[in-house]
């Protein structure tokens, strides 16, 4: 009895510290290693600022997609500052070419994230991964 106490207490106590690790690798990967061209995203100027803290965009940010979604198709309300457009346009980057990479891509701003803890992101299906002055001119 225990034995099997200490197990599942050994259990309980190397989870939070698994996923911290976890985290810490996430969180600190750096700059994306895709196609596009570090720094050349609006994001990551000099005195960029999101529409949330960092944290809280990295625990929230599909709460935050899903709930703009909701007032943009139920309610009509189109606002700029929570779109999955405006992150679009904020966090792509360019390539070597100053044509835009996919926001998508693979170790592109969405990608790097989504692959490490293996979520699909669908919102592309329907959705441009590239900013919108981009999409509209091809």
């Amino acid at each position: 009895m225990a034995s099997a106490l200490k197990a599942n207490l050994f259990r309980l106590l190397a989870l939070p510290l698994l996923l911290g690790l976890a985290w810490a690798v996430v969180a600190g990967q750096g700059a994306p290693s895709g196609s596009g061209v570090p720094g050349t995203s609006k994001a990551e100027q000099a005195g960029a600022t999101c529409v949330r803290p960092t944290e809280e965009m990295r625990r929230y940010h599909m709460d935050l997609i899903q709930h703009e979604r909701d007032r943009t198709v139920r309610e009509g309300i189109r606002v700029t500052d929570g779109s999955l457009a405006g992150c679009v346009d904020c966090h792509s980057r360019q390539d070597a070419n100053q044509q835009p990479v996919a926001i998508d891509a693979e170790g592109e701003f969405c990608q790097g994230c989504h692959g490490f803890t293996a979520v699909n992101i669908t919102c592309f299906q329907c959705h441009s991964s590239v900013p919108a002055t981009v999409s509209a001119s091809r």
